[in-house]
């Protein structure tokens, strides 16, 4: 069956309430050049707010967007192959999260292939939510993803 995704303010769940044992990935992608070398960055914390995963990966000559998804992806599939149920996501890309959300469409035909993996694997958590926040709330990501980028020189 179908879960129905709720919005309350800047959050996206697919339960009507928050879940207190969420872990939170922090992301980011960047391209240098958009496009150009293009990486991502995730740090993934548990419920108690421990670092338990540094991600990140050069993803070749892409755009901004390109790499965001990835980023995106990538928490999404360490939620999965680790047992996490319940998922926070926080990035800077204010288009990825209001894409997420359904408030803007998906129009280019790339994005919109990450932008459907996506959706389906946040319809197998319980719970999932996702917010915008400054690039200065977001500095490991951007560690990560500006040493991804670093590697593809």
């Amino acid at each position: 069956m179908p879960r129905k995704f709720s919005r309350s303010g800047d959050l996206f769940a697919a339960s009507p309430k928050p879940i207190a044992a969420a872990h939170t990935a922090h992301i980011d992608g960047g391209a240098r050049g958009n496009p150009g070398p293009a990486g991502y960055g995730v740090v993934i914390h548990d419920a108690s707010g421990r670092k338990i995963a540094e991600l990140s990966e050069y993803v070749g000559h892409q755009t901004n967007n390109y790499a965001e998804y990835r980023g995106l992806l990538a928490a999404l599939g360490y939620a999965h192959a680790n047992g996490i149920k319940a998922l926070k996501i926080v990035s800077d890309s204010e288009l990825m999260v209001r894409q997420m959300k359904g408030i803007y469409k998906v129009r280019h035909p790339e994005l919109r292939k990450l932008y459907d993996e996506a959706q389906q694997l946040v319809r197998k958590l319980e719970h999932f939510e996702i917010r915008h926040a400054r690039r200065e709330h977001n500095r490991d990501a951007d560690r990560l993803a500006n040493q991804a980028m670093d590697r593809g020189k």
